[in-house]
């Protein structure tokens, strides 16, 4: 596996066709004003990050959602609803002898684990949404659409999954579950960087959280460097117009390439945080030199040379057109940090992403010798 591939993978890891669009599953995805019946939905998981909100908004529009999971994370999230308790290794039991109309898998990352689900619910439900990754690319060097080239792993029978293997095994998973689903009923959509309130990977949390810090702050690659992010609401919002207006088919789920960079998001840090913050611009070099590459160190943002230049420009045309509308990303921020504020010291003592103090100073120190 190439350098630049790890590198994007390691940041990323730790629809009948509507005849204006040529795309499937879209005959009433353009009909605003359509009542949709209730639906019973199984989401498999549920309570983690990008579970709860899938959750509030089927339950806001009216649908009915089963959980399975193993009840361990956020096990008393959702006390009112039906919790099937088992696992995706080999668990499965509670789940048969139940129809659902919709299940959305959204903790599948081992194949295996995947083609269990997908072959027992298949005649069980009528669509099967999967949440992919946007890491299941095979090259990151180039703008990738959603038939581009995939990414692959050599040994099949691989289950550990590490940031030299997540995207390849997600994609096999995606091969897994669309042997096992009729293509009209499958949804597959790829995110990339998932934002906003709940985030425990504090990825895209780190620059605003931080930014509020105020003081002399290390921003890497230059003000005009692109990045792409979803927040986690959107992605959910499609989630369930997905399941109600039968779309199928897959989708990348980002901000659109070129619309959003570092800069603005400098910016929109500041305007949210109303501090001060004098930004300190290094350049790609530098950071390849203090081995800030390949980790979280410097989360969102990609190199924009090399293997992994093309990191920000997925498209999302597909999607836009199936109905994906993103809010502005300085509502996502806002957002975020008044969750953030709710938090326990114990969870924001430390950031799980991002540079620590101690180093993010050093590496201060280190640009201004190079530039004096």
């Amino acid at each position: 596996m190439k350098h630049g591939r790890r590198e994007f993978i390691k940041a990323g890891a730790l629809g009948a066709a509507a005849a204006a669009t040529g795309l499937p599953g879209l005959a009433r995805a353009s009909d605003a004003q359509q009542e949709h019946r209730p639906l019973s939905v199984l989401i498999l998981g549920g309570t983690g990050f990008i579970g709860p909100h899938m959750v509030r908004e089927a339950l806001r529009r009216g649908h009915s959602v089963t959980l399975f999971n193993r009840g361990r994370t956020n096990a008393s999230l959702f006390p009112d609803l039906e919790t099937i308790k088992g696992d995706r290794d080999g668990g499965l039991d509670g789940l048969a002898g139940h129809d659902w109309d919709a299940v959305v898998d959204n903790s599948g990352y081992v194949p295996r684990h995947v083609q269990e689900s997908t072959r027992m619910l298949a005649a069980h439900s009528q669509r099967y949404i999967f949440i992919s990754t946007v890491s299941v690319y095979a090259d990151f060097n180039s703008h990738n659409e959603e038939d581009s080239p995939l990414a692959s792993i050599d040994d099949e029978s691989i289950e550990e999954v590490t940031g030299e293997t997540y995207g390849a095994l997600k994609a096999l998973c995606e091969k897994r579950a669309a042997a096992e689903i009729d293509s009209d009923q499958l949804t597959i959509l790829r995110p990339t960087y998932i934002a906003g309130p709940g985030d425990h990977t504090d990825r895209f949390s780190y620059w605003p959280i931080r930014t509020r810090r105020g003081g002399s702050m290390v921003w890497p690659g230059t003000p005009a460097d692109a990045i792409q992010v979803v927040d986690v609401r959107d992605l959910a919002n499609f989630v369930v117009d997905c399941l109600e207006n039968e779309i199928s088919g897959t989708y990348n789920m980002v901000n659109a390439p070129n619309s959003y960079t570092m800069g603005e998001l400098l910016a929109d840090s500041q305007a949210m945080t109303a501090t001060s913050v004098e930004p300190v611009w290094i350049s790609e070099g530098f950071a390849y030199e203090q081995g800030l590459i390949g980790g979280r160190q410097l989360p969102i943002w990609h190199p924009k040379t090399g293997e992994s230049g093309a990191g920000g420009s997925f498209s999302v045309d597909r999607a836009r057109k199936a109905g994906l509308r993103g809010r502005p990303e300085r509502e996502t921020i806002r957002d975020l940090l008044s969750w953030w504020d709710t938090l326990p010291v114990e969870r924001t003592g430390k950031l799980r992403a991002g540079l620590d103090p101690a180093r993010e100073a050093e590496l201060i120190a280190a640009w201004m010798a190079r530039k004096a």
